[in-house]
């Protein structure tokens, strides 16, 4: 039997989320400048509450990661891998595959890296060692991230925990040969060597190449996205799955090889922790990148060239933090919520540039801007 009773006006959704038509650029940016300062006067507030004067600690954020050159230094070294991260999981995220796996990615990239450096050091020249260092960690991030596109492409499995628990396989391994082979001899606390110099990446103007590398792939993924078939074949199974496969294109091989790409970015980005930022690896040789590069991704509408600009904001905002917890004395996690509430703000005011709130009231009459 049908009901045929009309709806009652009072269960209407009070409010509603609809998609906005595209809005003037001009009033995009208004929105996101009124973000910032709305983040910023937020963070003020938290700020106060713990005693110390916003202006002086957000003066000392921007002195802490760009006032020095020893400073802006390690401001890129923060960026670098959040930058080549970014450019991974973005490529995943236009086809609607959900890689949440990258720090596993990176870390197994790290781990393959370190092999090498380890046991290969003294018998290779040091071009040759750090090109099959890289070579290793890119080809391990491949595999790694290749394992859930295979189980997606075939069985449909649910990419977002795959990826998530590959996580902590990857981590499992490291921990176990940092407390057993790998194990430094003749120290008590569980380490691995650091590396000799052989295997240490060159430096240019006081940081290491990685910023080149990241540079480059920047070009070559906006090329690859904008200019080739693979990349428009990425964009149209992005749209709908469906489509693509009536276009004649092979969903499951197109899944494959993004993931490939894509956990090889992240595997290199292993390769430049432990080579050129740590020196050696250990369990916080990912140190949270793959997560983060998720937000930085987001952040810049999964656009290469924006990337740049927002893993460098970034970058300041997680150098200025260190910055004010020696400065200042301001606990590690109350910087760490002030970082939060920044992004949140940042990634709320893209919200409400795509999508607009309809208030409706009980006669049925939309209220909104």
């Amino acid at each position: 039997m049908h009901n045929n009773t009309p709806a009652k006006e009072g269960k209407e959704p009070l409010l509603r989320i609809v998609r906005r038509p595209s809005i003037p650029r001009r009033q995009a940016w208004i929105i996101r400048i009124s973000a910032v300062l709305l983040a910023l006067f937020t963070g003020g507030i938290l700020i106060l509450a713990l005693g110390h004067d916003p202006l002086q600690v957000y003066a000392e954020m921007a002195v802490g990661s760009m006032g020095s050159k020893t400073a802006l230094v390690e401001t890129v070294k923060i960026a670098i891998p959040l930058l080549i991260t970014a450019l991974a999981v973005a490529l995943c995220f236009r086809m609607r595959f959900w890689n949440i796996g990258a720090e596993g990615q990176i870390l197994i990239g790290g781990i393959a890296a370190t092999y090498f450096a380890l046991f290969w050091a003294d018998k290779l020249s040091p071009v040759l060692l750090l090109g099959l260092m890289a070579l290793a960690a890119g080809l391990a991030g491949a595999f790694w991230g290749g394992i859930p596109a295979v189980f997606k492409a075939k069985w449909n499995t649910n990419e977002t925990l795959f990826t998530l628990m590959l996580n902590y396989v990857a981590l499992g391994i490291e921990k176990y040969l940092q407390n057993g082979p790998w194990k430094k001899p003749g120290t008590g606390f569980p380490k691995i060597a650091m590396f000799e110099d052989a295997a240490r990446l060159p430096k240019l103007f006081g940081i290491h190449i990685g910023w080149i590398i990241a540079l480059v792939l920047v070009v070559l993924l906006l090329l690859y996205i904008t200019r080739s078939k693979q990349g428009y074949e990425l964009s149209v199974v992005g749209q709908s799955p469906r489509t693509a496969r009536y276009a004649g294109i092979h969903v499951g091989r197109v899944i494959v090889r993004t993931m490939l790409i894509a956990g090889a970015l992240a595997g290199l980005v292993g390769f430049l922790q432990v080579s050129g930022a740590d020196y050696t690896l250990s369990e916080g040789t990912a140190g949270g990148v793959g997560f983060t590069a998720i937000t930085v991704a987001w952040l810049s509408q999964l656009q290469p060239l924006v990337m740049v600009v927002v893993a460098a904001f970034i970058a300041v905002l997680e150098k200025g933090a260190n910055r004010i917890q020696s400065s200042f004395g301001i606990p590690e996690s109350a910087a760490d919520v002030l970082i939060g509430i920044i992004l949140f703000f940042m990634l709320g005011c893209e919200f409400f540039i795509n999508y607009k709130v309809i208030v409706r009231g009980r006669k049925g009459e939309e209220l909104h801007g």
